[in-house]
């Protein structure tokens, strides 16, 4: 029996136009599936097996785990070990203005690599995390965030036109837009296999294969994308549910909560409240 308590922690900072996000004690598994936004974050404490692009990892205490968007990854407890994870969320847009800041270039980074074990840079996380907690002035916060940033970039990002990254074949991609635009619609396998003369079979694998993920849960992971913006405009969590095309409020919730580490309600919090204001 646990005798650690389990804490659940996001933050949004309005000045940065980040989020700042904490897990302790956990040992929830989290399934696989993709963020619509860059991920830098380390493991505080316990183990970890990831898998992220097929690669497969273990982590501990002080590994730097990085994720583009739409990197599909997964992780679950090693030896039932409690997990203490910190991370900032930065937003497509957020992140190419903040590399224009840093660079003079205008352009989307590809970090390179997924994990950094034992890396110097998890410190520089922890201290953006903990300025945005605090509510630190936001000259101190801007230096944290450049400060993370440019350490990133120089060692693990290439811009994202420049990198070597296997794209799905263009029947995969009228589908991967199809779902994108009927995210709230009963989508039916069937329907996918005809717009692109697939058997279904043939259609799950290579969807698979090429995305990383499966037909349904990259409809699951769109949905939720989508919710969150929804709560994020203060849309109540059950009308989010019903436009994101969840099937009740229920779902809604474990399954919202299984893929984030949140409840809709927690999450929605963040954008009525200051950081430090309640938790």
């Amino acid at each position: 029996m646990r005798d650690v308590q389990e804490q659940r922690h996001i933050y949004y900072d309005r000045d940065l136009k980040i989020e700042a996000y904490n897990l302790s004690g956990i040992v929830q598994k989290f399934p696989n599936h993709f963020h619509d936004f860059y991920v830098i974050g380390f493991v505080e404490g316990g183990k970890r097996h990831l898998w992220c692009k097929g690669d497969e990892y273990d982590l501990t205490a002080g590994d730097l785990i990085l994720f583009n968007p739409r990197d599909n990854h997964c992780c679950a407890p090693i030896n039932g070990e409690i997990l203490d994870y910190r991370a900032v969320n930065i937003e497509a847009g957020v992140m190419r203005q903040a590399v224009k800041e840093i660079t003079g270039r205008d352009y989307l980074p590809h970090f390179r690599q997924n994990v950094i074990y034992q890396s110097d840079i998890a410190q520089s996380v922890a201290e953006l995390y903990n300025v945005i907690l605090y509510q630190a002035p936001k000259m101190k916060k801007e230096e944290a965030y450049f400060f993370l940033l440019e350490q990133v970039l120089q060692e693990y990002a290439e811009p994202f036109d420049e990198a070597d990254i296997p794209e799905p074949k263009p029947e995969i991609k009228i589908l991967c837009s199809y779902i994108e635009a009927h995210f709230s619609e009963n989508i039916m396998l069937d329907c996918l296999a005809a717009k692109v003369n697939f058997s279904k079979s043939y259609l799950l694998r290579s969807f698979t294969k090429q995305v990383g993920v499966s037909p349904y849960r990259y409809l699951q992971n769109i949905r939720l994308e989508r919710a969150k913006k929804y709560l994020e405009e203060g849309i109540a969590p059950v009308a989010a549910a019903c436009m994101a095309g969840f099937a009740d409020q229920s779902h809604f919730t474990n399954f919202f909560k299984e893929y984030t580490g949140v409840t809709p309600k927690q999450y929605q919090r963040i954008f009525v409240k200051e950081p430090g204001d309640g938790k």
